[in-house]
């Protein structure tokens, strides 16, 4: 089986909202994460970052975030740091 017929039920039964981010939005969360915390997170890593730092969810109370994955080579990293 692929990897979203495992994913994609589990989904459906426990998420009850998602948001979406721009691509500058990503781009912000791991120029903010690498800057301030010295953590290199690949941008779908970031998407968490992104839609706080971005304001499509609203941080209410204790929020925590899952960074993920380092997997960004030089060149991309350049031009997400522009």
């Amino acid at each position: 089986p692929s990897l979203g017929e495992w994913t994609f039920p589990l989904v459906l039964r426990h998420v009850a909202d998602m948001v979406t981010v721009s691509e500058e939005a990503i781009r912000e969360a791991v120029a903010f994460l690498l800057i301030r915390t010295k953590m290199l997170v690949e941008p779908s890593g970031a998407l968490g970052v992104a839609a706080l730092l971005s304001g499509a969810v609203e941080a209410k109370g204790n929020v925590g975030v899952i960074l993920s994955g380092g997997n960004v080579d030089l060149e991309t990293l350049a031009d997400l740091l522009g």
